[in-house]
């Protein structure tokens, strides 16, 4: 079913990814935040589904919809290293803040901060071009609500 999204995230030199893919590469790369502790309740559930809604401004169904597909797409997924480039080449550069920021949202939506979050925020941030205080902004900011 992602095999040609697949095909193209593992590419050397990854094409820009269309809006769809590039929504399901978000909301995969949401889920892989929230699964990087062993835990996914249904507070970081809710949380994704909440910032898949508002990024696109679609309704609650929709985005629990993409929410599923990106909950087996992340687990056929490639590293995170490919996956964030690509969403890096997806997301323009103004908008990469906001991204951060949402997947800060994911992280701490189960209350609590962990290590292994912590460790996939920070590459991810390094990848999409952000500095390191640039994501403890985008932290405060998603603490802050």
């Amino acid at each position: 079913m992602f095999d040609s999204l697949l095909r193209r995230l593992t590419a050397p030199a990854p094409d820009r990814l269309p809006d769809p893919d590039a929504d399901l590469a978000l909301a995969a790369l949401l889920v892989r935040v929230a699964r990087a502790d062993g835990r996914y309740d249904e507070a970081e559930i809710a949380r994704i589904d909440k910032v898949l809604a508002g990024r696109r401004g679609v309704p609650a169904g929709d985005a629990a919809r993409l929410r599923r597909e990106a909950e087996a797409f992340e687990a056929e997924a490639p590293d995170t290293v490919r996956f964030t480039r690509a969403l890096k080449e997806a997301v323009p550069v103004e908008d990469r803040f906001a991204l951060m920021q949402a997947l800060w949202a994911v992280a701490l939506a189960d209350g609590s901060r962990d290590d292994d979050e912590d460790q996939v925020l920070r590459l991810v941030a390094n990848l999409l071009g952000l500095t390191d205080q640039d994501s403890a902004l985008a932290r405060q900011r998603a603490e802050r609500g």
